[in-house]
């Protein structure tokens, strides 16, 4: 089972950020097509550091780092390569794939600050609360999570761009949205980490395991 959530939780990712060049409007609020399904990444962070511990999440949200930013320099590749004279469509091409530097590096740096902040959460409320209050852990981890990506997300790639008022709007309502999400979706995360726990025998307690998120070993 550790390979098939590892599959989704970069799955999720890699979908996720192919998504986010479209802007949806959900009941007249404007958010990227990504926000619908990044969420679910949290999810599978939850279970992995519910159930495999900080220390397998930790090597996970590495590699889901590695294959988006694989991604994201072969479309830059593709991207410049020539184009076949009957193609007619790279103008398309660049402005669905287009990444900009600033857009980049902030998607990425957001990515693992979020990530990281989620499950190290995890790990750390399962201790102190002794395993108990397991929907609470996992909804307050993924809300602080997902308020670190979406306020870095937006300070560093809008920051001077759009205006402070409608930035902080931007960001409330990413925040809002993915935070419900994973509020509505919690009690299916909880019932799939209680199962998942009995199907593998497993329940990991971080006692002595460091936070830092560069260190791959212990």
């Amino acid at each position: 089972m550790f390979l098939s959530l590892t599959t989704g939780f970069v799955t999720c990712l890699l979908t996720a950020n192919i998504a986010s060049v479209k802007i949806v409007d959900l009941f007249g609020l404007y958010m990227d097509a990504g926000t619908v399904v990044f969420p679910v990444s949290y999810i599978f962070g939850d279970v992995l550091t519910e159930v495999y511990g900080y220390r397998s999440c930790r090597r996970v949200i590495w590699l889901g780092f590695a294959a988006n930013l694989f991604l994201v320099l072969i479309l830059i590749v593709t991207l410049r390569l020539p184009v076949a004279p009957f193609w007619h469509g790279q103008e398309a091409y660049e402005q669905l794939i287009g990444f900009t530097p600033r857009l980049l590096a902030a998607s990425l740096v957001a990515y693992l600050a979020g990530e990281f902040i989620n499950s190290a959460m995890v790990s750390r409320l399962k201790i102190k609360l002794a395993g108990r209050r397991l929907w609470l852990r996992i909804v307050g981890s993924s809300v602080a999570g997902q308020l670190l990506d979406s306020g870095i997300f937006g300070a560093l790639a809008f920051a001077g761009i759009i205006p402070g008022p409608e930035l902080f709007k931007y960001i409330a309502v990413q925040w809002l949205f993915k935070s419900g999400y994973e509020a509505v979706i919690s009690p299916l995360t909880c019932w799939v980490i209680r199962r998942l726990k009995q199907h593998e025998g497993r329940d990991e307690y971080d006692y002595g395991v460091s936070l830092n998120p560069f260190r791959l070993g212990s």
